[in-house]
Formats: structure tokens, sequence, C-alpha cells
């Protein structure tokens, strides 16, 4: 696969990207909302899974139209890293881990719902979803495609053999990322080292359009150079200012603010 769609639908508010292949169709669904979320479909023989959930009222109803428009009957929602969106499919089953329940309900991602409910008030859908059914690690098919779930410490990550891709929260290769410190910059570069070296055709992730391995590395590149950077910092300040001059062009500097603060919490 490609990064490069087959089929683009520009909808009224988001856009809809489509990369088939064999059996399997995936829909790429730019949502063009305030947090710039990306929701993606697998669907095979009609039948579908959504990979997060839109949050936003207008997305929503957007989103569930195009399913219908193109014939697929979703039968599961993976809630990894985004838990609102309830009333999205009501009468479909949610698939979670116990990592992702606990991050969702009472964790960061909670938290994080909460604080968007009060900026973007009725607009968005703040009700969680509750993990109807909890995944372990390992292999799973839902709706006949094949998952591959791999939990971590916040909620799990996805691979899909089928189409050769994997799903992880926030990747961009010319955006900022959150990296909580050194050490979790340390374990993205392992993860995406990872993704390389397996030969993915495309990392998805929900904030970001799918990309390559290309984009991959570049995103090593830049989280190296971001450690380095905070490593020569005295306080945020000077790191933020360093990371801005080496990256003028990245997009997310309120991630980037977030980063600062992870490495420089008191300064």
């Amino acid at each position: 696969m490609k990064k490069t769609a087959s089929r683009t639908v520009q909808l009224n508010r988001g856009r809809m990207e489509v990369y088939p292949k064999g059996d399997v169709t995936l829909y790429a669904y730019q949502t063009c909302d305030p947090l710039a979320d990306e929701v993606f479909v697998a669907a095979k023989q009609g039948r579908g899974v959504v990979i997060e959930l839109p949050c936003f009222y207008d997305n929503i109803r957007e989103l569930t139209d195009f399913l219908a428009s193109e014939g697929v009957k979703v039968e599961a929602k993976l809630s990894a890293y985004h838990g609102a969106g309830a009333s999205f499919l009501p009468g479909v089953p949610v698939y979670g881990t116990t990592s992702s329940a606990k991050y969702n309900s009472v964790g960061g991602g909670a938290a994080l719902v909460s604080g968007f409910a009060k900026a973007f008030g009725d607009a968005f859908d703040a009700g969680l979803c509750k993990p109807d059914v909890l995944m372990d690690a390992g292999e799973r098919v839902i709706a006949g495609i094949t998952f591959v779930v791999r939990p971590n410490e916040e909620a799990y990550d996805l691979e899909i053999p089928e189409i050769n891709c994997v799903y992880t929260h926030m990747m961009g290769h010319d955006c900022h990322s959150i990296v909580a410190g050194q050490g979790h910059g340390d374990r993205i570069i392992t993860q995406l080292e990872g993704y390389i070296r397996r030969g993915f055709d495309l990392v998805l992730t929900s904030h970001y359009t799918p990309e390559d391995l290309k984009d991959a590395k570049t995103k090593v590149d830049y989280l190296t150079r971001l450690k380095a950077i905070a490593a020569a910092s005295t306080n945020g300040a000077e790191m933020k200012a360093k990371v801005q001059a080496q990256y003028p062009d990245y997009a997310g500097e309120n991630y980037l603010d977030m980063t600062v603060g992870f490495f420089f919490p008191d300064k």
C-alpha cells in the first residue's frame, strides 16, 4: 500500500481517503475538527471495524451517513486513546483493553475529555465509551479481519496484517508530538524503529493522515534531536526556542508546550 489514496471524497465537514488492498478496504476519515482527529475504518465484504471514534456531533453524523452510503455495516468500535463520542453508532459494541478502559475512565484520557467538553461545549460529544469487550494481547478476528492487539501503559496499538498496517496514537512527520520525558522518547524511538525493521506499508495515527516508513525515519530523527536539545537546555523556554528554531515549520505548538512541560516541570 502507498500513502496516496486511490480515491478521495470531499465531505461537508471532513474528507475521506480510501485505500483498497485485496479483500480489505481502509477508509481514513480526516474529521477536520479542532483536534485534527483521524478515524479509520477497515472493511471486508461489507463488514466494518472502526478504529477510534469521531467526537464532534457534526463528524458523527457525517461519518455515519458516509458508511451507510458505502454499504459498510460496522460490527465493532475499537476505542483506544480516544474514549469520547459515545453517541456514534450506539448499538455497536466497543472493544478495549484493561489499560484503555482505565485511561478513558479515570486516567489521562478522561481528563482530556473533561477539558475538551469545557472548551467546545455542545458541539463536542463528551460521552465516554465503556468497553463491552476487553481484549488481551495477540490476534483477534473481528468482522472477518485479523487484528493484532498490542496493549501498553495508556491503551493499545493495533496491527492489521492483511494490509500490512500498524495503528498507534501519534507520529506525524512534520508536527510536534507529546513526549513525556527522555524515557518516553526512547520508547517511541524503539517502537518506530521496530516498525521500520518489520516493513509496514503504512503507519496509521489518530491525528495524522496515513504515513509510510520514510515518515517514521523522519520522526525518529526528530525525536533523537528533541532529546538532545532537552539535555542541552537549562529550562523550558530555552528548550522550546531551540526546538522551534530547528523545526520552524512544524505544526502542533500545543503539543510542544506539553512536551516542554514534561522535560522541565518546575521551570
